[in-house]
């Protein structure tokens, strides 16, 4: 089993024994990069280093990796527009490849990299995200019921 996420396409791929599944996605809207501070998706092997909110509801909001108790609604999304919504599951990454996506100052953990819920009402299939892969919420709860912790994901610009 592994995860693709392919930065032209905006689109991930799970690759199962099973076959293959895909969603699209939205990267960043600032290209690709590792850089900490850089709002880029980092490129590279990873791997999924934890798995979060596996029985939070539907759109629950989460902060600082952890659930606020609120539950996104559109009318929440229009008090607070310039918010950064992370919604109903959290797939953090950890890269693989040190010097590249791990350790120092390119280190996708530390950077706070996930494939994470967005508003579904929002979600475009380009690049908008700060940097994390973003999902439409019911595609992030199949792929999330699929993958454990250790799960290999590629991030590559083809």
């Amino acid at each position: 089993m592994r995860i693709n996420i392919h930065i032209n396409s905006q689109l991930i791929e799970l690759v199962t024994e099973n076959g293959v599944q895909t969603w699209p996605v939205s990267t960043a809207a600032k290209g690709v990069g590792e850089q900490k501070g850089s709002y880029c998706t980092p490129r590279g092997a990873h791997i999924i280093r934890a798995r979060i909110g596996a029985d939070c509801p539907l759109n629950s909001v989460f902060v600082g990796r952890r659930p606020s108790g609120e539950i996104y609604t559109p009318e929440l999304g229009r008090a607070e527009p310039e918010r950064d919504w992370i919604l109903t599951r959290i797939l953090w990454l950890s890269g693989l490849e040190p010097g590249f996506n791990r350790l120092g100052d390119c280190d996708t953990m530390q950077r706070y990299i996930y494939i994470h819920g967005t508003p579904d009402e929002g979600f475009v299939q380009r690049p908008t995200s700060h940097g994390c892969i973003r999902m439409r919420n019911a595609d992030l709860i199949t792929l999330f019921a699929q993958v454990p912790v250790g799960t290999p994901v590629l991030i590559t610009e083809a």
